[in-house]
């Protein structure tokens, strides 16, 4: 039976002057989950929201909170947002320095934990970790920004990780997550790499068809 394939629509493509409204309905149309991206303007070019919007967001949140937070210092400030809300806190691999303490720190705090790899980082970064991560984001785009064209190699870097996790016996218990350009083009093939779980905010946010564009993106229809 195939797996079900998790979407999580991406706060960033929301409408930032409603974003309860919009969260909202994600959910009332099926979303699986909530992503949210925290961007510290140094590890991205770019400058997003921070701890009390994910407090705000979760104490208005039914599904989980999936937190990638694109910052030079994860490992001072991810338990400050498992705290604030984060079901899923996902770190950037090229960041942290302590990676296999700050998975049991954030596994200690009652969340899941995950690790985000950029395109032009090796996988084998993430080698000594996969054994304990509940979650590893593939970027398929350079984070930062919205919108942007997927890369293609990310396919292969999606099988690759896929067979690496098999060979530990963890494709069941650690999810593949897909973030950037994800949309109609794209999501049936990131899909049969591999992917668990599809992350979409223009794709989503920007249809005028929001179940048909959850529909495409699990196959259905």
């Amino acid at each position: 039976m195939k797996n079900k394939i998790l979407v999580a629509p991406s706060l960033l493509a929301a409408d930032p002057l409603h974003f309860g409204r919009d969260l909202k309905e994600a959910e009332d149309l099926g979303a699986d989950w909530h992503h949210f991206d925290v961007m510290d303007g140094h590890f991205v070019p770019n400058l997003t929201y921070g701890i009390p919007l994910v407090k705000a967001l979760k104490a208005k949140s039914s599904i989980p909170l999936d937190v990638h937070i694109m910052v030079n210092n994860p490992d001072q400030v991810a338990l400050d947002y498992v705290a604030a809300g984060a079901d899923y806190l996902v770190f950037p691999i090229e960041t942290v320095i302590h990676s296999h303490r700050l998975i049991h720190a954030i596994k200690e705090k009652g969340a899941k934990a995950g690790a985000a790899i950029n395109p032009g980082t090796p996988l084998h970064s993430l080698e000594a970790i996969l054994p304990y991560l509940d979650l590893i984001n593939v970027m398929s785009v350079n984070p930062g920004f919205g919108g942007q064209k997927f890369i293609p190699e990310s396919l292969t870097r999606i099988r690759q990780l896929k067979a690496m996790l098999k060979d530990l016996k963890r494709d069941k218990a650690c999810l593949i997550e897909v973030d950037g350009g994800v949309n109609a083009e794209t999501a049936a093939s990131i899909v049969e790499a591999g992917a668990d779980v599809l992350v979409a905010g223009t794709f989503f946010y920007g249809a005028k068809d929001k179940v048909a564009a959850l529909n495409t993106l699990r196959g259905i229809g």
